[in-house]
C-alpha cells in the first residue's frame, strides 16, 4: 500500500506542508495545488486521498471562500490540527541582512512581518503567489540581495539560509487546518462536529435554533455566516459543536435540522490540539 496523498494549496514547504506532516506523520506523500478549487478537486477526482485546507487564522480570522468551498464540494471533515505560525527570512547561502534589499512572500505573510520592514525601510516588500514558492524562485535564481519569507522547513527543502526566524508581529499567530476526505471518519473518536445550515428569514429564528444546544448545556466553539447564492441578505450559517456526536449532541443536531430549510452535516472528527511550528 502506498503512502497517503496529501493534496495542499501551495509549494511543498509551505505551512500546509508542516501542519500536514504535523498531523499524520512524514510518511505521507504531499501534492501541491496552486489554488483551493484544485485542492478540493483533487480528492473529489481520486487524485489526492486527503486535503489539508486552511480555515481561520488567530490574527487574521476565517478564510471565508474555503467554508463556501466546503458547503459545495461532496467532501468529510475528518480531523483538525493548529499550527503556530513562525516567520523566517530566508536567503541565498552566503547572504546576510544587512546585504537585504528586496523580501518576497503571500501578501498576507507579508503583512504579518511589518514590524520587520517598518525597521528596515530599505528593504521592498514583494508579493508572491505563495511562500514556499519565493523561497523555490529565490533558490533557482535569486540574488544576494534578495530574500523571501516563508517557513524553515521551506529554507530546509530548497537549500536556503535562514537568516532570522519569528519575525512575526505577533507570536500569538496560529493557523486551523481541516482534513479532508472522500468517505466520512469514524464517530468512534469524534468530540466536534461541523454543521452548515439554513434558516427561514424570520425574527428570532437563529436565536431558537441556537436554543438547542443552550438547553443541553452544549459549547459551540466557532460560528460563521456567509451570503446565501441566489437569495439576497439570507444567510448560511456554520457551527462548531463540541461533544459525542453520537450522544446529546447528536440529538441537539437532529432536533435543529427539523427547524431547518437546509442541514448538511461537513463531519465529526476528534477536536485538533495546538502545535508548535519551532
Amino acid at each position: 500500500m502506498g503512502a497517503l496523498v496529501v493534496a495542499i494549496q501551495g509549494e511543498r514547504g509551505a505551512f500546509s506542508h508542516q501542519a500536514a506532516i504535523e498531523a499524520l506523520g512524514a510518511g505521507i506523500e504531499i501534492l501541491p495545488r496552486t489554488s483551493f478549487d484544485e485542492l478540493f478537486d483533487s480528492v473529489v477526482e481520486g487524485k489526492a486521498d486527503r486535503a489539508l485546507v486552511p480555515i481561520e487564522n488567530s490574527l487574521h480570522g476565517s478564510i471565508h471562500e474555503n467554508y463556501d468551498r466546503l458547503k459545495n464540494r461532496p467532501l468529510h471533515i475528518v480531523g483538525e490540527t493548529q499550527l503556530r505560525i513562525r516567520q523566517c527570512l530566508i536567503a541565498r547561502p552566503g547572504s546576510s541582512v544587512a546585504t537585504i534589499r528586496k523580501v518576497a512572500s503571500h501578501p498576507v505573510a507579508l503583512a504579518q512581518c511589518r514590524r520587520f520592514f517598518a525597521e528596515r525601510p530599505q528593504v521592498e516588500a514583494v508579493s508572491a503567489y505563495d511562500t514556499a514558492g519565493a523561497v523555490q524562485d529565490l533558490m533557482k535564481g535569486g540574488l544576494a540581495t534578495q530574500g523571501a519569507i516563508a517557513s524553515r522547513l521551506a529554507a530546509e527543502l530548497y537549500g536556503g539560509q535562514v537568516l532570522l526566524e519569528g519575525i512575526e508581529d505577533d507570536p500569538e499567530n496560529y493557523t486551523r487546518f481541516l482534513l479532508l476526505a472522500r468517505e466520512a471518519g469514524p464517530l468512534a473518536a469524534a468530540t466536534k462536529t461541523s454543521i452548515v445550515f439554513v434558516l427561514d428569514n424570520k425574527p428570532g429564528s437563529l436565536y431558537r435554533a441556537l436554543g438547542v444546544f443552550a438547553s443541553r448545556n452544549i459549547d459551540l466553539s466557532k460560528l460563521e455566516s456567509r451570503p446565501l447564492r441566489g437569495h439576497p441578505w439570507e444567510h448560511s450559517f456554520y457551527l462548531d459543536v463540541l461533544g459525542d456526536p453520537s450522544a446529546e449532541a447528536g440529538v441537539a443536531i437532529e432536533e435543529l435540522g427539523r427547524s431547518c430549510r437546509e442541514l448538511r452535516v461537513l463531519g465529526s472528527y476528534p477536536e485538533g490540539l495546538s502545535r508548535s511550528g519551532a
